[in-house]
């Protein structure tokens, strides 16, 4: 049941981030897609179900954000995330800061990966 859960959360993590990659890719090109009710629900879904993984696992495991510093950084890291995710594909006044915010939210979710493969807040170089 355990690894269920981490295949569903892994494949949630996977078509999330493509699924803002592609959606940031159009808000650069000005595409119509971005208006299309089933783009705007399916993040939704998917993200949801990417949080509810996220808690299930994480009771899984006995370790628990404000306890375990990875983790802790994990859910701070993806506050940033939304809110520049927020900034790019909303709230952003100019593409120039639109984009500027899509480039920060793409590493800050790479360093939510990187913690989660690591177990570790600080990343240190290969």
């Amino acid at each position: 049941m355990f690894s269920a859960i981490k295949i569903v959360h892994v494949s949630c993590a996977v078509l999330s981030f493509s699924g803002f990659l592609i959606r940031g890719m159009w808000m650069m090109r000005g595409s119509p897609w971005l208006k299309n009710p089933w783009v705007r629900v399916a993040p939704h879904v998917i993200d949801t179900t990417l949080l509810v993984s996220a808690i299930f696992l994480a009771i899984g495991i006995r370790q628990y954000p404000l306890t375990h510093g990875w983790l802790t950084a994990k859910v701070v890291a993806l506050i940033l995330y939304i809110g520049l995710g927020f900034v790019a594909l909303r709230f952003g006044k100019t593409r120039r800061i639109r984009i500027g915010a899509w480039l920060a939210a793409l590493g800050v979710f790479l360093y939510i990966v990187g913690v989660a493969l690591t177990h570790s807040a600080t990343l240190s170089p290969v």
